[in-house]
């Protein structure tokens, strides 16, 4: 009896934090918008700078061809693994694939708790908030305090070294962790090999296919794993 009063409770308090999360995040996600806008408008209308409303649609589509396929990939891509109340946070801080991310990842991989389970979404929004403290101290601290110092003693190669390694080395890393805590072998090997094909065979035969290249291999990996999926395993509800 004590212990289906206390699933209970927590069932409620999940909900209610869900509900929440749904209405402040949306809130917050508004007035971050908002005031990300007051800068352009103000550019815009109040500079003197004679900005024209053909100069800004140019500006967008040309944002919008570039970055668009983004808006649409990068919430079907992070959704899964960070949660809804993750993904308020994620979207308001930024750096989400190379910091944000492998935080959650390793997070929930180190409590055994599975992506897309309530457990695996508490657990991306600590790891994220432990993320941007982490962040925030050490911007105040490496660059705000001591950053040209620091700077000054690292030889110009050490430093061009990393611009070039850094990022594989981080999106490989998170990688591993990725296919280590999903334990989905078949939609793994479809996702590699989908990759490989667009890296090195279709982008080469058309290169015009580069800007969607992500978009592309994200929606064909869905599509192949789930028509090529077990349809007699079983799958269990993590609570």
């Amino acid at each position: 009896m004590t212990t289906t009063s206390q699933l209970s409770s927590a069932d409620a308090s999940i909900a209610r934090f869900e509900k929440q999360t749904s209405r402040y995040g949306r809130n917050t996600m508004l007035i971050g918008l908002v005031l990300s806008l007051i800068g352009p408008i103000y550019i815009a209308f109040f500079s003197g700078l004679e900005i024209t409303g053909s100069m800004i649609w140019v500006a967008f589509l040309a944002v919008a061809g570039t970055f668009g396929v983004l808006w649409f990939v990068e919430p079907l891509t992070y959704f899964p693994i960070l949660g809804s109340a993750a993904m308020y946070q994620a979207f308001m801080i930024g750096n989400i694939s190379n910091k944000l991310l492998p935080a959650a990842i390793v997070a929930q991989s180190t409590i055994g708790a599975k992506p897309g389970t309530k457990r695996g979404d508490l657990a991306a929004v600590m790891a994220i908030c432990g993320a941007a403290t982490v962040h925030l101290t050490s911007l105040l601290l490496l660059v705000g305090v001591l950053g040209t110092w620091l700077v000054s003693l690292i030889p110009a190669d050490v430093i061009e070294v990393a611009r070039l390694y850094i990022m594989p080395s981080l999106m490989g890393a998170v990688l591993v962790q990725s296919i280590v805590a999903m334990k989905s072998f078949r939609p793994t090997v479809i996702a590699i090999v989908l990759a490989l094909l667009m890296n090195f065979v279709l982008v080469p035969l058309a290169p015009t296919l580069g800007m969607f290249a992500t978009a592309i291999v994200v929606i064909c990996s869905i599509l192949f794993s789930w028509l090529l999926r077990n349809r007699k395993t079983t799958y269990s509800t993590e609570s």
